[in-house]
């Protein structure tokens, strides 16, 4: 037979052996003593359908087997497998990480056209499940990506306020109440001011008069938390300045988010290579609306 040509399958077979023989053997000695032997032990007063327990002392045998088994058990706990051992899923991870190192290396020099179309692909395996296969939120229940790293999403997290984003550590910012600005034309100055200044957006050309205005709304209401520049300010409030870029949806990917609208699970099992999250990214943020 082949598999026993591995000694760890000899070793775990053997081990199989000897266990079935040991509880066969102990089996048929216990069930030779019922039929022989008579019950001559002190019994206690506790019955129980006119059955006593006998007054025996814990088995010398079976109290150094429960120390042993602690002490194994504390052991493999604080020092021993997986921490400083061999393990699956750590072998999984490794190799997850060379393939991925490979496959950007390959990829490095994708046109933008075929990075948006690799990263439909990752969408629509693993996100269109909740954000739908046209990226607007699947009736409410995950969030629309189609405004996604434009206008319309600042706006949209100005009106109904964001929470359940995480630091580079893992630890949640503190959340952004809704209706912080409450004039349209507020919301939009900062939205415009925050694209254009904070995040750099070059694919359009912003209206000066309405950016200028907005970095005055948005230093009276929003500096605060996000800083003088928009950088953030930790415990309390992410970077603007990596809002629909791909340090953002990483950090998404890697702890998940708990929003307003659900809770999307880290995505971190997955190990994205850095080629596939930039794709990904390119997706969502050329994404638009169908009308």
């Amino acid at each position: 037979m082949s598999w026993l040509n591995d000694h760890i399958n000899m070793i775990s077979f053997i081990g199989a052996i000897v266990i079935l023989c040991v509880t066969i053997i102990i089996a048929l000695n216990l069930v030779k003593k019922m039929r022989t032997e008579k019950a001559d032990g002190v019994l206690t007063d506790h019955e129980w359908d006119g059955i006593r327990e006998f007054s025996n002392n814990i088995p010398t045998g079976w109290l150094l087997a429960l120390l042993v088994l602690t002490l194994w058990a504390i052991w493999y706990i604080l020092f021993g497998y997986p921490l400083n051992s061999y393990s699956q899923i750590g072998e999984y991870n490794e190799e997850t990480r060379l393939h991925s190192e490979k496959f950007d290396k390959i990829h490095e020099n994708m046109d933008a056209n075929t990075l948006k179309d690799m990263g439909e692909q990752i969408f629509l395996v693993q996100c269109a499940q909740c954000h739908g296969l046209t990226a607007e939120g699947n009736d409410g229940k995950a969030q629309n990506l189609t405004h996604w790293g434009k206008i319309d999403g600042i706006m949209d997290t100005i009106k109904h306020g964001s929470q359940g984003l995480k630091d580079s550590e893992g630890n949640e910012y503190g959340g952004m109440p809704e209706g912080l600005l409450e004039e349209e034309k507020d919301i939009l100055a900062v939205a415009n001011y925050v694209m254009a200044e904070i995040v750099g957006d070059k694919s359009k050309k912003y209206d000066d008069e309405l950016v200028s205005y907005g970095s005055e709304v948005f230093a009276n209401n929003c500096a605060a938390c996000h800083g003088e520049k928009g950088e953030g300010t930790e415990g309390v409030a992410p970077s603007l300045m990596e809002y629909g870029k791909v340090p953002f949806i990483t950090n998404v990917l890697k702890y998940g988010k708990r929003g307003n609208i659900g809770f999307m699970p880290s995505f971190q099992y997955l190990n994205f290579g850095q080629k596939e999250i930039e794709a990904l990214q390119a997706f969502i943020a050329n994404k638009q609306k169908i009308q």
